[in-house]
């Protein structure tokens, strides 16, 4: 969907909100409890509206069935339209790193699950470099490699923070398909051993010969009660309490299976000496 597309959804909004008598933001905004300044955000095309806001929007305005489920619809196309990688990182890729980084400062849970990429809270800068600069090409935008790795090691304060509980969890074919050459990944598996025990970061390896109680199909990443799905062509925002219980459950499946602590050195050290 495009930007008109966005104005247009917005309009749609506005016009409901008038035919159900309310003739300013400001009143409708205290009639369901929210600031004014969020009403005017949504019905100027400033901002996406969330499900949540949809769920408060649409009966207060008495929207009927047919209204809601095209409403809902063209939600879901702006939101897949505003989180495509090619529109997220047209400016490059630092921008992106600075609003990860405010999600990880507000959260207070963070887990990461990746099985064929190193995470970002743990990559090293030659292998952030790397990713920063391989998904530069496949998405053709711009290239601000320098500054996105400084962002990207600055969010690895997080690791540090006592506030936190952290869970890391890679899948040992990470290593053994790896992107970067012999020795970046040598640097970058002495980065995961360092790790291995610290404090408030739970740290495992999915071993590649174990039996998989579950799968997945993408790494992900979960923020308190939100799921970030990074698929190729577009990130996938999860809120639903359904949707977020499902992939912490597969989470919990997958630490079943996954080695910690001396287990997890040992894997590490094994995949050093084979390299």
């Amino acid at each position: 969907m495009t930007e008109r597309d966005h104005q247009i959804f917005a309009s749609e909004l506005r016009r409901l909100r008038t035919s159900a008598g309310f003739e300013t933001g400001k009143e409708f905004a205290a009639h369901i409890g929210w600031v004014a300044s969020k009403v005017s955000r949504i019905e100027n095309a400033r901002t996406v509206p969330a499900d949540a806001d949809l769920d408060v929007w649409l009966p207060a305005v008495g929207a009927d069935e047919e209204t809601e489920a095209r409403l809902r619809g063209a939600l879901v196309d702006l939101r897949l339209a505003r989180d495509r990688w090619k529109q997220q990182l047209r400016r490059g890729h630092s921008e992106r790193q600075h609003v990860e980084a405010v999600a990880e400062r507000d959260a207070t849970f963070i887990a990461s699950v990746e099985l064929f990429l190193i995470p970002g809270l743990v990559q090293t800068p030659g292998y952030a470099r790397l990713v920063f600069e391989m998904a530069a090409e496949m998405h053709d935008t711009p290239t601000d490699t320098d500054e996105a790795v400084r962002e990207r090691i600055r969010r690895q304060d997080v690791l540090y923070d006592p506030s936190k509980r952290i869970e890391i969890l890679i899948g040992e074919s990470a290593l053994r398909y790896p992107i970067c050459d012999v020795p970046m990944l040598r640097v970058q598996i002495d980065r995961l051993l360092n790790l291995v025990g610290l404090a408030h970061v739970r740290l495992g390896i999915v071993p590649l010969d174990s039996k998989l109680p579950t799968i997945t199909m993408h790494g992900y990443t979960v923020h308190d009660d939100t799921v970030l799905v990074e698929v190729n062509h577009t990130e996938i925002t999860v809120t639903e309490p359904t949707d977020v219980a499902l992939y912490v459950g597969i989470t919990e499946k997958l630490w079943e299976i996954a080695v910690e602590g001396d287990e997890a050195r040992d894997l590490l050290q094994r995949v050093l000496r084979a390299l």
